[in-house]
């Protein structure tokens, strides 16, 4: 049984009398120079009695397992010195020499400040009473995990089910939107086709009417003549071809306004079917360019006005007044659709995020439990170099424990060229149909100089961590931790994360039982 959180004791401290009371050396002072021996304590506590300090500090290691290796390695370091726990207890004990172990039931239930201390500020804990705290934890990030991705898979399903109909309402209306343009289409030909009909009955008539203005013009002034010539008119008769030709004047002024009035009105129509065919032209463009149920409303709006200008019959006015109500329609129909569609993309975001950060909290739980070395889910480190390539590569040169050193350099050394912002060996191609990719440049000078300096190995884990950063941060100036299925050799989805740790945790409960 050892105290929880982990401690460890020194003893026989240097102390001298000043005053009347025993002064040592400071907390502070002893815990830097753990620090320095690679210990990493967390701080150091002196024993002071009545009589001042005591001789005696308790150091406090962290409570994770990195804690309770450093307390042991703590007091190997002071067995080695010959200067552990039995050593200080011995009748040969040194007076000149510190001591230390770390502190254990035993400790926990003496007399005096040790024990005291260690009572108040801990609790005796076994290595497996830790490991079960251990597991329990995860046991419980398991069903926290479990339990959100359900609600979320859920909610993620409700989703897709109402974006569906969206779709397919939206798709209705699309093809609704098709039939209506092509029947505007035809009835704006239709309107075309019948304003060049009437404009083409009225011609003929006006043609037909000239005519016969003029051939009954002829036939009076023949008459006239032949009255003249004959000079036996009456004066009634005469009376009654003088009022005959002032009635033909009339007629052929009045003939000559319905002339003037009828080229005015030619006019009129021919501008009026070349600020019609501009509008069609317009209305046209703006449907291809967009595409969509506003431009539809649009069109709807300027078939009216094009009705209005037209000024056509009761039929006319009757499909003006339907068009209305379909635009109506249509219009509040758009706005239904884009309200749902604008609320079920909000709500689409929020649970990406939501299953974003159930992802974060898998790879940093995944990160604070052990899952073993042929694990097939765990966490890798993108773009980190792996260093038993390096080892291969130095041993064939180097032995024993310079090959390791040499390996660690040259890793370092290599891990500086991937943070170099200028190294870049990748290139660009770019296939038939425009699309540009980035794949590795073989022929980069580094490249081949490691190749062919430190083999194969070194280079397949070069290039392995360096496509991983291009791949997965751009940027390169860190590794990416993420979610791994080391099996398929890819990225794990979360459900491939959860159901790995359901398997790790039942594995867990049936040792327990």
């Amino acid at each position: 049984m050892f105290v929880y959180p982990w401690m460890g004791i020194i003893a026989n401290i240097p102390t001298t009398v000043q005053n009347g009371r025993n002064v040592g050396g400071s907390g502070s002072g002893l815990r830097e120079d753990l620090k320095k021996k690679g210990f990493n304590p967390l701080r150091v506590h002196p024993l002071w009695n009545w009589r001042g300090h005591s001789g005696f500090a308790i150091v406090e290691f962290k409570k994770e397992w990195d804690g309770f290796n450093n307390a042991i390695m703590f007091e190997k370091s002071f067995d080695l010195e010959n200067c552990g726990k039995k050593d200080y207890f011995s009748p040969t004990r040194q007076t000149d020499k510190l001591y230390g172990w770390v502190a254990r039931e035993d400790d926990y239930h003496a007399r005096g400040l040790v024990g005291d201390y260690l009572k108040n500020n801990g609790d005796l804990k076994s290595v497996s009473d830790k490991e079960s705290e251990d597991q329990r934890k995860a046991s419980q990030l398991v069903t926290t995990l479990t339990n959100t991705l359900e609600t979320k898979n859920l909610r993620l399903k409700e989703m897709e089910s109402k974006y569906s109909h969206v779709k397919m309402c939206f798709r209705a209306l699309m093809d609704e939107k098709e039939e209506i343009i092509k029947a505007y289409n035809e009835e704006s030909k239709r309107m075309q086709e019948n304003a060049h009909d009437h404009f083409k009955k009225i011609s003929l008539e006006h043609e037909k009417m000239a005519r016969q203005f003029s051939d009954q013009k002829t036939e009076l002034e023949q008459r006239e003549k032949e009255l003249f010539d004959r000079e036996a008119q009456n004066e009634a008769e005469t009376r009654k071809l003088l009022h005959q030709k002032k009635m033909n004047e009339m007629a052929t002024l009045e003939q000559k306004k319905a002339d003037e009035s009828m080229l005015r009105l030619a006019e009129e129509q021919k501008r009026e079917k070349e600020k019609l065919h501009g509008r069609i032209i317009e209305l046209e463009k703006q449907l291809d360019a967009k595409q969509a149920l506003e431009l539809e409303i649009q069109s709807m709006k300027g078939q009216l006005e094009v009705m209005q200008h037209m000024k056509g019959d009761g039929e006319m006015m009757q499909k003006m007044k339907a068009i209305q109500e379909q635009l109506k329609e249509k219009e509040e129909e758009w706005d239904g659709v884009e309200e749902l569609y604008n609320t079920l993309l909000v709500r689409e975001r929020v649970i990406s995020n939501e299953l974003l950060d159930a992802r974060k909290e898998l790879i940093t739980g995944l990160n604070d439990i052990s899952t073993g070395t042929r694990a097939s889910i765990g966490v890798k480190r993108l773009g980190e170099l792996d260093i038993k390539p390096f080892r291969i590569a130095a041993r064939r040169k180097y032995k024993g424990v310079e090959a390791n050193l040499k390996a660690a350099e040259l890793c370092s050394q290599f891990q500086d060229y991937l943070l170099d912002p200028h190294w870049h060996p990748f290139k660009t191609l770019t296939d038939k149909d425009g699309n540009s990719k980035g794949i590795l440049d073989e022929e980069d000078e580094r490249l081949k100089a490691t190749m062919s300096e430190h083999g194969e190995e070194v280079y397949n884990a070069v290039v392995t961590a360096i496509t991983e950063r291009n791949e997965y941060n751009p940027s390169g100036t860190y590794v990416v931790p993420e979610l791994w299925n080391f099996k398929e050799g890819k990225k794990a989805t979360l459900k491939e994360g959860v159901d790995f740790l359901l398997k790790q945790w039942k594995q867990v409960k049936r040792k327990k039982h």
